[in-house]
């Protein structure tokens, strides 16, 4: 008997929309196609769209450390209730995942706490080149996380000769938070303290320009993968363009919706978050990008800070907003828009994370692959309010707004775990492999 079939839905394979039921059998998918099979359940997805399982490959769940703001485990809730099945999370908690004693670490934490499958990012220091050398074989390591300016937490390699080493020595895609820490500091002295409009004036344009400069560089002088987190301006879109192949890159959906000053205007501190929302002129450069396939992956940055910190008078507050519930609802909402294609997002939030990173049997509804889905109902629509925000800082930069297209049920190794919003069951999310194809 096959333990799930998911009946009447417009299923997402091979770049096409068909009308097909999925078994599962073994956390795997059995077979596409007409199914008269009993199963245990059935899943009736009659008027919607089963996608593959959604991946978000930027996250903050801040544990170890500040758990009073997130966790591992409330961070996967938010996760499955937004329709994402796996994510990647970031090691700049405290104390900072650097070495193999801390991800080991970290492991144990996620085992039987999350509900999404999971892999965590390696944080890269100046001087950890040895451990970096060698993580072909680390289980649950999506790939080097790198600080090339400051930000939250203290994980920092701004001095360039620590960020060639970085590269020369790592076994996986570097990702990287570009940002130049030198222009950083000079610019500090345009902060005006009370008003978060300059937050953009001192992490500025020419700040990311001149990092992202040379982290391709020097990505490309070792011929190795360099993956641009969050990118923000017009300037990095044109010259990430121009060097594609082994330099992939990111935008998240807030910088694809919001835009100062009119952001500032309205969220003050909740709208700061590092590298920054910036005007509309870089706001358009970026739905080109999308529109043209020149960025590769929407990832959420979900960085949750409890209200107490967000409403400390700027810039004592501090940098970094929720995302991973709305991520799908809010990039959904642009495919009604006509911005972007339900392809594209495919493309973005599942194919290329499995293609960059190397993830196995996830991203594509086959037989033989891992049941991780996310249906979604495209006429749906939702109003994104604080107290329905899963995350423990119970807030989020999209309050009031209403987004058409929502994910309706999240399925996690052939096991249902949420539904209509409701999340079901106990947290059973496992590692993600991943191939050792790495040059």
């Amino acid at each position: 008997m096959l333990d799930l079939i998911i009946k009447n839905g417009q299923c997402y394979i091979n770049g096409e929309l068909k009308d097909a039921d999925v078994a599962i059998k073994d956390g795997k998918i059995h077979k596409i196609g007409q199914i008269s099979d009993d199963a245990k359940e059935i899943v009736n997805a009659e008027g919607q769209t089963v996608l593959p399982g959604c991946i978000d490959t930027q996250t903050h769940f801040r544990e170890p450390g500040s758990t009073d703001t997130e966790d591992l485990h409330s961070g996967s809730k938010a996760a499955i209730v937004g329709g994402i099945t796996s994510v990647f999370e970031m090691p700049n908690t405290n104390p900072p995942t650097s070495n193999k004693i801390e991800f080991q670490k970290k492991l144990d934490l996620a085992k039987n706490r999350m509900y999404c499958n999971y892999a965590f990012y390696f944080g890269a220091t100046a001087d950890n080149a040895n451990d970096l050398s060698n993580l072909k074989d680390l289980e649950g390591c999506c790939g080097i996380k790198l600080f090339a300016g400051s930000s939250t937490g203290n994980l920092l390699v701004a001095d360039e000769a620590d960020i060639e080493k970085v590269f020369q020595s790592s076994s996986k895609v570097v990702a990287v938070h570009s940002e130049d820490e030198a222009i950083l500091n000079v610019n500090k002295k345009l902060i005006k303290k009370g008003d978060v409009h300059t937050h953009p004036v001192w992490r500025s344009v020419e700040c990311a320009m001149s990092s992202t400069r040379r982290i391709v560089r020097i990505a490309e002088k070792y011929n190795k993968k360099a993956h641009v987190l969050h990118v923000t301006t017009k300037e990095e879109v044109d010259f990430l363009s121009q060097h594609k192949g082994n330099i992939t890159f990111e935008i998240t959906p807030q910088h694809l919706t919001l835009y100062a000053p009119e952001c500032y205007d309205k969220l003050g501190t909740y709208a700061q978050m590092n590298p920054p929302l910036r005007d509309k002129s870089h706001y358009d450069r970026l739905w080109y990008g999308v529109k043209n396939n020149y960025n590769d992956t929407i990832g959420s940055d979900h960085a949750p800070h409890l209200k107490v910190n967000k409403e400390k008078e700027y810039p004592n507050s501090p940098s970094g907003m929720p995302g991973v519930q709305t991520l799908m609802p809010v990039m959904l909402n642009h495919v009604n828009d006509g911005k972007l294609s339900l392809n594209q997002l495919i493309n973005l939030v599942c194919e290329n994370p499995v293609k960059i990173f190397g993830i196995k049997n996830k991203g594509f509804i086959k037989e033989g692959y891992d049941a991780d889905f996310t249906i979604v109902d495209m006429n749906k629509i939702i109003e994104i309010k604080n107290e329905n925000i899963e995350s423990k800082c119970a807030w989020s930069p999209f309050h009031g707004y209403k987004f058409k297209g929502s994910p309706v049920a999240t399925i996690i190794n052939g096991i249902v775990k949420m539904k209509n919003g409701k999340i079901l069951g106990s947290p059973e999310g496992k590692p993600l492999l991943f191939k050792n194809e790495f040059k």
